[in-house]
């Protein structure tokens, strides 16, 4: 069993939020090592928005099921990025069978953008 999500932003939209809520916007969706990653640069937030949000449709419970921080993307030097689920996250792609998430991430200018490919066992739980 496959499922899929996809998400788009605009960049100047990250930038604005960040502008105007800098503290509460990062506590609120990026974990410490997303915000450590991303050294506040916009075009690396709004990727990153875009990969919770992809991961979210692919978990099927839209941005109110799952917790922004529950949803963390990481990269090692020289690597892919890649989703860590915590919490939440974890248990509902626990329930639906989900081994293995493929992420791609990216951006231009004004717009970022993030598809996630979720592997799930085929008699696994359906959402």
């Amino acid at each position: 069993m496959i499922y899929t999500g996809v998400d788009l932003i605009e960049i100047p939209r990250i930038a604005g939020v960040l502008k105007r809520y800098p503290s509460r916007f990062l506590e609120k969706v990026y974990t410490e090592d997303e915000q450590r990653y991303s050294r506040r640069r916009p075009p690396q937030l709004a990727s990153r928005f875009a990969a919770k949000e992809a991961v979210m449709k692919a978990l099927g419970t839209g941005v109110r099921g799952v917790p922004w921080k529950d949803i963390e993307v990481t990269r090692r030097p020289g690597n892919a990025p890649e989703v860590l689920l915590h919490r939440k996250a974890k248990a509902r792609a626990e329930r639906m069978g989900i081994f293995r998430l493929a992420l791609s991430l990216s951006h231009s200018r004004e717009m970022a953008i993030a598809s996630v490919v979720a592997e799930a066992r085929d008699d696994a739980w359906r959402p």
